[in-house]
């Protein structure tokens, strides 16, 4: 799956995967930065909290959002029916910033994809409109989404656990909650079966912020953790065994702090 074709002369949208557990409360560095990028005091952010079961989440970013200027809404999708309704399609139609929901990733991936709503969100953020996901809704913004998997240091034959993204990039793989909850032997696993992308596992309070040329920054009080599988000479994925321990040679890894930068196009990390 590649990205949707974007109109002449238009640039993409943004596309932030933040790591969860964003700062909701003091300086809201990662929801401020989204909320600037999507207009301001002119931004229209539409919510979409489908990961979560929690009735209280959509109601919750709107009020973020609305404390910060501009106007959010959040729309019901508990259902894939509710990807068809022509009155959920036209509020996304009219957002300057969708943002995703934290929750459970398999629900974001069964609920929306395939359907109406994941088209049109892939092709408006083709056409410049920002869409931010934290924890859940960072892990669905890909092509490839690790939809679980084992904590722990070593990459594993039963490490990760894979489904369908939206596809706003078919460059990345995504994890969150990554230092907190001990995830880089799932995001190796993840990429050892094609080293065609990079992954990057973000922190908590954390956000990569790519934009249209493909180059993120890092916003936030934690790290991103880039895995390159560029250079992999040996993989032992092929033949393992099953929970066996992954062989993998010649993976290159970068740790990288607020302002650091890495260009999903040409692998390179810089400093600042």
């Amino acid at each position: 799956m590649c990205p949707a074709e974007a109109v002449q002369n238009v640039d993409r949208g943004w596309i932030i995967p933040i790591g969860g557990a964003e700062d909701k409360e003091n300086d809201l560095t990662i929801l401020s930065k989204f909320w600037e990028l999507s207009g301001g005091k002119k931004a229209k952010i539409l919510i979409i909290p489908t990961a979560s079961q929690l009735a209280d989440t959509g109601p919750r970013y709107v009020e973020i959002f609305e404390r910060l200027g501009g106007k959010a809404m959040y729309i019901r999708v508990d259902e894939r029916e509710d990807c068809f309704k022509d009155r959920i399609q036209g509020k996304l139609k009219r957002a300057t910033g969708i943002f995703i929901t934290g929750g459970n990733q398999l629900r974001l991936s069964t609920i929306l994809g395939g359907t109406p709503v994941a088209k049109l969100i892939r092709s408006l953020n083709a056409n410049g409109i920002h869409v931010a996901g934290t924890s859940a809704g960072a892990a669905i913004v890909t092509e490839h989404m690790i939809a679980g998997g084992k904590a722990g240091p070593t990459p594993t034959e039963d490490g990760a656990t894979m489904a369908p993204g939206l596809g706003l990039t078919n460059k990345l793989i995504v994890d969150q909650h990554f230092r907190q909850r001990d995830r880089i032997g799932r995001l190796m696993t993840a990429l050892s079966y094609n080293p065609f992308i990079s992954g990057i596992g973000i922190d908590e309070d954390t956000a990569a912020f790519i934009n249209p040329q493909g180059i993120f920054e890092v916003v936030g009080a934690g790290s991103i953790t880039v895995v390159d599988p560029a250079r992999l000479t040996h993989s032992s994925m092929h033949d393992a065994r099953h929970r066996e321990n992954l062989t993998l040679i010649g993976m290159t890894v970068h740790v990288l702090g607020e302002g650091a930068k890495y260009d999903i196009n040409t692998r390179e990390a810089f400093a600042e």
